[in-house]
């Protein structure tokens, strides 16, 4: 997926007190940045933080990391921060590949929303659900394993049911029409979602554990 790339963005987010720019000196560290034992909640790809942003001011008591790879795309999360004061919230510009080398055993749930479905059978090994990356999972999830998907592909989401149910893990909820789910189950919509429920799109989700 190609994005406006917004000038000086680098700098941008080096210099926002929200961004951790040596995320790596941390790894095992993580409650000393938040200064408390909350749980930490990290969204892989958060994008222009929509999701990310209200999650921390809606659960003051849980600790948030959004983590994305493009530092444009996090410029625009930075902007809607700049009148607000979460400390329960920190952002890493890093590869999700990473995120062996910046956590121990610290994370209690895994967000994935809407994250690149890759389509291309070529590119499978780049879905945030292939086992590549459910093996990485398991290196920072602190006990229980836990991951919540959203998506609108419906080929990553028949894909990701696959991927975590060959991977031993269950299904606390599984929903084909979130929105419009007679079961409801409290949303924070990103900013894809938003104009995917106007336009009227199905979103697919998942609540899915893994306790040993």
């Amino acid at each position: 997926m190609e994005y406006i790339k917004i000038k000086n963005a680098d700098q941008i987010v080096k210099n926002s007190r929200y961004v951790i720019n040596n995320p790596l000196n941390y790894k095992g560290k993580w409650h000393e940045i938040f200064n408390n034992n909350n749980p930490i909640d990290l969204e892989l790809g958060m994008g222009r933080g929509d999701f990310i942003i209200e999650m921390a001011k809606t659960y003051p008591n849980r600790n948030f990391i959004g983590l994305e790879i493009n530092d444009s795309q996090m410029v625009n999360g930075i902007k809607k921060l700049e009148n607000l004061n979460l400390k329960n919230l920190k952002l890493i510009c890093i590869d999700a590949r990473e995120i062996d080398k910046i956590f121990a055993k610290e994370i209690d749930t895994i967000y994935l929303t809407f994250s690149e479905p890759w389509p291309k059978k070529i590119d499978e090994k780049k879905r945030f659900t292939h086992e590549s990356y459910l093996k990485l999972y398991d290196k920072i999830f602190k006990k229980k394993k836990h991951i919540i998907l959203k998506t609108d592909n419906k080929v990553l989401f028949a894909y990701s049911l696959e991927s975590l149910s060959n991977y031993w893990y269950t299904f606390k909820r599984v929903s084909l029409d979130l929105h419009h789910d007679e079961n409801k189950i409290p949303n924070i919509m990103t900013n894809y979602e938003k104009q995917y429920y106007k336009e009227g799109r199905p979103i697919f989700y998942l609540d899915a554990i893994f306790e040993s």
